[in-house]
Formats: structure tokens, sequence, C-alpha cells
């Protein structure tokens, strides 16, 4: 089973006999160490409480479109950009319908048009409503969409007909949830990331340093490891738990990093350079902690630290793949185009960094790829998800760039 713990999962039930079901799926996702939050339609609400839904998933639980408690009134967004995965079970030919006809007429379908996240549907219907013509179609639609479909399964259904359209079992659910973070598009290859800021040191007790969290390059770890990547992360001080399966390597100043990145990146498959490196450090460190002068003055001589990335990317065995952050308050596409010629880089993910909603320390992210002869932009998303869809497009071109080698 694929790796789920700390995965934000939303859980949206419909309306249908199966909803208790839900609370199993529920139960099992939290048991596996997700966050989860759940949705109950009005119709899931008479079959199955929100005391119930919250008592299983530890959260409030969301039923209206139009709550004026949860966020202003704009809950749907906040939930949307929360969402590492989204999944309706069970999903009903109505639900169905509706989503595969662009419908927002409650908080279910409006948070599924809203989310950047992967979406997924758990059908639970009569055999005959499954077998109609239009349902077909609408979860032909919904495939076409990239909408994962998981099941239904085969039996004896609450009316009494026997036939396809039952809901499968939470735990098979749950198998097929799982099976999204399991890529295994990364396999067998090495990959070095930074992450995080730098610290440089003006006395013992006195530093410079900026606002990076480390969310980005972290979450980009996680998705690396999940995708089958051997990863060492090269991280400044942050106040984050490295992920599963990930070797940490823990630096303060820009020299500290450089000579680990330098060291760790030397044939490595892949290199992402996600952290914010302080462009100077101080020339001498005191040894002791400067007081206060009289005139209130405090002069200090600052040296340029070494380019890392522009390091790594000049190795003589540099990784087949070289990718720098260009975190940017104005002039985004422009100072990040520049930068991608100037470092020699094979692709610069640019992000708005004056923006409150993608800047240091939040949750959520929108990005631009930016290589030599393309462009891609990566709309408002939760880092995780933004995380997955940088190491799918990168492990496309590490498979194009082995796939050209071996023609050659």
């Amino acid at each position: 089973m694929g790796h789920l713990r700390q995965r934000r999962i939303l859980v949206a039930i419909a309306g249908g006999i199966a909803a208790y079901k839900g609370a199993e799926l529920v139960r099992l996702l939290k048991k596996q160490g997700a966050e989860v939050r759940v949705i109950l339609s009005r119709g899931a609400r008479e079959f199955i409480t929100p005391l119930t839904m919250q008592a299983l998933s530890g959260e409030p639980v969301h039923t209206e479109l139009l709550d004026e408690t949860a966020e202003a009134g704009m809950g749907h967004i906040a939930l949307a950009r929360w969402a590492d995965l989204l999944v309706i079970a069970p999903a009903t030919a109505d639900v169905i319908a509706r989503l595969a006809h662009g419908r927002a007429d409650d908080l279910m379908t409006t948070v599924a048009l809203a989310t950047a996240a992967p979406v997924a549907v758990a059908p639970a219907m009569n055999q005959q409503m499954w077998a109609n013509a239009a349902t077909q179609e609408n979860l032909t639609l919904l495939t076409q969409r990239n909408i994962q479909v998981i099941g239904p399964d085969e039996g004896e259904q609450a009316c009494g007909d026997v036939g396809p359209g039952r809901l499968l079992e939470p735990s098979q659910i749950l198998e097929a949830l799982a099976g999204r973070f399991s890529s295994r598009q990364l396999d067998n290859k090495r990959v070095v990331i930074t992450a995080g800021p730098t610290v440089e040191a003006i006395d013992p007790v006195r530093f410079l340093s900026n606002h990076s969290s480390g969310k980005m390059g972290f979450a980009l770890a996680r998705a690396c490891a999940e995708a089958g990547a051997d990863v060492t992360l090269i991280s400044g001080p942050v106040h984050l738990s490295p992920p599963d399966r990930v070797k940490l390597v823990a630096v303060r100043s820009a020299l500290e990093m450089h000579a680990e990145a330098l060291a760790a990146a030397e044939g490595a498959d892949l290199f992402i350079g996600a952290a914010a490196v302080a462009d100077y450090r101080v020339a001498s460190p005191a040894t002791d902690k400067i007081k206060k002068d009289d005139r209130g003055e405090l002069s200090l001589s600052l040296v340029e630290n070494p380019d890392i990335i522009a390091a790594v990317s000049g190795l003589a065995n540099r990784p087949a793949l070289v990718v720098g952050f260009a975190a940017e308050t104005s002039d985004l596409l422009a100072h990040a185009r520049a930068k991608l010629a100037k470092k020699g880089l094979d692709m610069i993910i640019a992000n708005d960094v004056s923006d409150p909603d993608t800047g240091f320390g939040s949750d959520h992210n929108a990005v631009h790829l930016i290589r030599a002869v393309s462009e891609q932009h990566l709309p408002l998303a939760s880092k995780q998800v933004i995380a997955e869809q940088i190491v799918a497009t990168l492990a496309k071109e590490l498979a194009a760039s082995s796939a050209a080698g071996a023609a050659q």
C-alpha cells in the first residue's frame, strides 16, 4: 500500500445507503496517519450524522456551501486548497452527473471544481442506474478528465437487486487511494534537494537569515521519495520533520550547504535547489557578542557567498537535471529567465513571494516551470500537490533524457 501518512484527504459523502461505509473509510484513513476532513451532503445527513464524522475525523464537518463562519464565507476555497486528494464515497448517480457537467450547486461539487488536487469517485447506486447509458457516458467524461473511478463492486444491493453498483469495501477504496501516491516514477534515481534558509553568523548570538520555512523543499523531498527515489535533503534550520525514507543533512551556513551540495550532487540524477541561500555573509564574524555602540550605529562588512546551484550545474559529473528556484517580488518571469540562462540550469521554478497566498511560510504555492524553450504554469494548490506535479514533470524529463542518451 502507498504512503498516506500526513496526506490531507478530503472525504465527501453523498446521500445513499452506502454512506455508512464513509465512516469506516475515514477511520481507516486516520489509522494510516492521514489528515482527514469530511463533507456531508444534505442527503448523506439523512443516513449518517455530522457528529459521527467529527468524532472519527477529529475535525469539524463541512455541510453547507454558504457558511458565514467558514473563512468569511469562502470555506469551499479553503477546503479546495487544503486537500492533497478529494474522494467522493459514495458517489451517487446524481453526483456523478453533476460532476460530469460541471455543476457547482452544493459544497461537494463546488470543491471538486475548485481544487487542483486529484479527484476520485467511488460509485454506489442501483444496478440499473449503473447500467444506464447516461451514467456510463458521464463516467467516461470523468475518466477523460483524469478523475479516478474506484469500483463499483457487484452483489446483492439494499433494494434487493443483484448486480454491479455496490460501493467497494472501505479497505479496497483505501488501497486504491494509496496507489495515487506510489507512482514509482523515480525508481533507482538519486535525487539531491536543498531546502530552507541559511544562517550567517554576525556574532555568537546574532545572525543574518531570511523567512524561508523549508516547506516547498521538504514537500519536494517527500514527493521524490514516494516516487521511488533515493533522496538526500540538505536543509538549513527549519521547524519541520524530515519525510520518511529521506536522508537529512542539517546545515546552517551557505558555505556548509555549498560543501554538502557539491559532494552529494556528483553523479546524481536530479538536483533541485529549493533553498533560500543567503547571497552574502559577514566577512569576519565576532567571537564575542558585539556590544551596542554609543553612537547607535553598527557597520558590517559583507562578502558574497558561493552560488550553489551554478556550482552544481558546472560540475564535470553534473546531475542529468539541475533545477533551481526563483523567489521574486517583481518581474517574476523576466528575472527567472535571466537566472535560468546565467546559471546554466535545465529548468527554473519561479514563484511570487510577495503574494500572501504563495509567500514564505504559506502552505500553498503557484509556480511557473521555465525551460529554455517552454513554460508551464501550475496554479495555486497545496505545496504537496505542487511538489507532486513538479516531480511528475521532472520524471518525464529524466525518462526522455535517458531515452535520448540510449538512442545515441
